[in-house]
């Protein structure tokens, strides 16, 4: 699937007497701000904008490249427990796994999504992109609230849900969504959690 500018390329080549017609199916608006300068206009990225701060990635999301920036919102970060939240927050190394992981190495418009594609991060890690319907998915959860704001250095899709690494969290939130959550249960009645968190 071929994008301009995240319009959809709908039929290719059409050759006239002074040049050749491809048509598209949006009219291409003009794009002058960073992916940086989206983050610091938006009010819905206010927590986003203070974590790319603290995580020195200001000079990536505003350096020439073709990047998606998969934006949490500040209704994403509200739905994680505080305690998690301020510990990310206060963990260096964490919070650049976490924001890296919300970060696609190419430029990705909505367009040009199917079902079942598997896109690599900047942190190492994979995510599913798919579709379901009209909405597009993320690791098969219709999370995406808004898509296709278009930036000189890739593209932002707004996520109402925080994607959290495994290398972001601690052994005790690892344990709890995994099949030895019981033996979490025993280090808790034993007094023994503090170890895992």
């Amino acid at each position: 699937i071929v994008t301009v500018n995240c319009a959809r390329l709908l039929k290719a080549d059409h050759h006239a007497t002074n040049g050749v017609v491809h048509v598209i199916d949006k009219v291409i608006a003009t794009t002058t701000n960073t992916i940086q300068q989206i983050i610091e206009t938006e009010d819905s990225l206010e927590t986003l904008r203070t974590a790319v701060a603290a995580s020195d990635l200001n000079s990536l999301l505003e350096s020439e490249g073709q990047y998606t920036l998969l934006a949490p919102t500040n209704e994403a970060f509200e739905k994680i427990p505080r305690e998690t939240l301020h510990r990310i927050l206060g963990d260096p190394e964490a919070l650049k796994d976490l924001l890296n992981h919300h970060i696609l190495k190419s430029a990705m418009c909505a367009e040009a999504i199917i079902a079942g594609l598997t896109m690599e991060t900047l942190e190492g890690t994979t995510l599913d992109v798919g579709c379901s319907g009209e909405e597009l998915t993320l690791n098969g959860k219709p999370i995406i609230a808004n898509k296709d704001i278009l930036a000189t250095n890739g593209v932002v899709h707004f996520v109402n849900e925080l994607l959290i690494p495994d290398s972001a969290k601690t052994l005790f939130e690892l344990a709890q969504e995994s099949e030895v959550s019981k033996s979490t249960d025993f280090f808790r009645q034993a007094g023994l959690s503090s170890h895992l968190t």
